[in-house]
């Protein structure tokens, strides 16, 4: 990993700033989706950019976004650590809330449906498939949970209603899904899963689009108990 920040070290035009700092964020990225850094560990910068090479400045910037998306927390006088894990409370309290809303978010989203917008999902559901090449599993992975959230909330901006959107999205809630789920079996069940909806976005059917976000909700669920056992 040092060497893809060398250029930030030497100072070289041909490497943007914020070129170095989303290099600094994916690889903290997916360190903490694959638990690589343990929920509720200290995340020292200074340690942080020796190992990858870099001042501390892109550091603080990477850990500032990931901040705003729940993944690290900031406290006085300490500074960052890994987001805790959730518990098992916390968890079936999300997913009350998922059902309840995210079906009715899905229907919404089929009678609202256009060939542009149904295009853009189909992308996003192939890019989850296939997507870039990646360096080993745990980048795989964490791709794949960014994918999935971007997915999903794909939907809910089809869907139409912003109070569900903003509120699912300041939840942060597939990306701590994601953590929990990093041991189980993951991905070809979701995929399976996403096709079942967009084939309800296709027929424009919004029931089907409900029952079959109901149950990729429900599985999802399942999926996960196995994480608090």
């Amino acid at each position: 990993m040092r060497v893809a920040f060398a250029a930030e070290r030497e100072g070289r035009a041909s490497i943007r700033p914020s070129s170095v700092v989303d290099g600094v964020y994916d690889s903290i990225y997916h360190r903490l989706m694959s638990l690589e850094i343990a929920p509720g560990s200290r995340i020292p910068i200074d340690v942080f950019a020796r190992d990858l090479g870099v001042s501390q400045t892109p550091i603080r910037e990477a850990l500032s976004r990931l901040e705003r998306e729940g993944l690290v927390r900031k406290e006085h006088l300490i500074g960052y650590s890994a987001a805790p894990q959730w518990t098992r409370k916390q968890f079936e309290d999300l997913y009350v809330f998922r059902l309840l809303v995210e079906p009715e978010a899905a229907r919404l989203a089929a009678v609202n449906m256009t060939p542009d917008a149904l295009r853009q999902l189909e992308n996003s559901a192939a890019d989850m498939g296939h997507g870039e090449a990646p360096v080993d599993r745990n980048t795989r992975y964490s791709r794949f949970a960014r994918a999935d959230a971007q997915f999903h909330d794909a939907i809910l901006k089809v869907a139409g209603n912003e109070v569900i959107r903003s509120t699912l999205s300041n939840q942060h809630v597939h990306l701590h899904i994601f953590r929990l789920m990093f041991h189980t079996r993951v991905t070809q069940e979701a995929l399976e899963e996403h096709e079942n909806l967009l084939a309800a976005f296709r027929a424009g059917d919004p029931q089907a689009a409900f029952d079959a976000m109901r149950i990729h909700i429900e599985r999802s669920r399942d999926r996960l108990l196995s994480a608090f056992e």
